[in-house]
């Protein structure tokens, strides 16, 4: 029996994968899934990338504004989510466009991960939450840093969910992440044809250096304002995200606007290199220009 078909677009921030996907989704009669991990959220729209109705062209899009702020939103919460979306666009004679920069969403979703309870120690879990808590976001990493050196250095210290799982899987597996994450593939449930939108490392750091700057002049300190006025805490998974970490320091006194706009554009830098790492793992990806290659289709 043959396997269903879709397309995904990945790579890393600022690349054009958005643009792409919407002419890719043109030209196949299909419908974009977002497999970005922060656009899932409400009220984050600038500070995201999230797709303007403009850019859209008419074409659906899922898997954004789906969740609130102060929620939790899990990598199992997302695959059921979006594999409901794609069998959906499926059953309308549609073809699935997976876009996003996220690879772990997007690797879960191709090689059809199952997400088991068995590695799960909520004590452990809040025993480490503590510890972030009282001695900051390193201590925790250093501890991740000792146990499972390819995950700390994969996984950002900022990023203190991610950091906790990795340790919680090795006490109660007893494997690093990526022996867990290995046997706990499946096949793939998907005949899936991926793109990876590649630019010289000049010209990505440049587009992301004028991508924050048009954020500024698109009000996302005014939407770092708005969702802080909501009540939304800073410590939220949410507002951990490159950019409202850091307007949101700022807005606290704590650093200088001038500052906070390096910041953002530095750690953006850095998180385009992480994601790099990440999908040149794949051998299946197709790597294209997409200032050029997306003339061709």
């Amino acid at each position: 029996m043959s396997k269903p078909k879709i397309f995904c677009v990945v790579g890393p921030t600022a690349s054009g994968k958005t643009a792409f996907a919407i002419a890719l989704a043109e030209k196949m009669q299909g419908e974009v899934v977002s497999c970005d991990s922060m656009q899932i959220y409400r009220g984050m729209d600038i500070g995201t990338a999230k797709p303007t109705k403009e850019e859209m062209r008419g074409i659906p899009h899922h898997m954004l504004d789906i969740v609130s702020p102060e929620e939790n939103f899990s990598v199992a919460d997302f695959v059921a989510g979006a594999t409901q979306v794609i069998e959906e666009i499926l059953s309308r004679g549609k073809m699935p466009i997976l876009c996003g920069g996220t690879g772990l969403y997007v690797d879960s979703i191709l090689n059809g991960i199952s997400f088991s309870e068995e590695a799960r120690d909520d004590a452990y879990r809040q025993e480490l939450k503590a510890l972030a808590d009282a001695e900051g976001v390193e201590a925790v990493h250093r501890i991740l840093m000792q146990a499972d050196p390819d995950a700390a250095a994969e996984i950002h210290p900022n990023n203190v969910k991610r950091v906790i799982r990795a340790l919680e899987i090795i006490k109660t597996s007893g494997k690093t992440k990526a022996e867990f994450d290995r046997d706990a593939r499946k096949e793939s449930p998907y005949d899936a044809t991926v793109y990876g939108m590649y630019l010289e490392r000049e010209k990505l750091y440049r587009r992301i250096d004028l991508r924050v700057d048009m954020m500024m002049q698109q009000g996302l300190l005014d939407e770092v304002k708005e969702l802080l006025n909501q009540g939304i805490s800073m410590q939220a998974t949410a507002m951990q995200a490159i950019g409202y970490k850091e307007f949101s320091a700022y807005l606290q006194g704590e650093c200088t606007l001038e500052d906070a706009v390096e910041t953002v554009k530095r750690e953006s830098r850095r998180y385009a290199k992480r994601q790099m790492t990440w999908f040149r793992r794949n051998p299946d990806i197709l790597w294209i220009h997409p200032l050029t290659d997306i003339k061709l289709l």
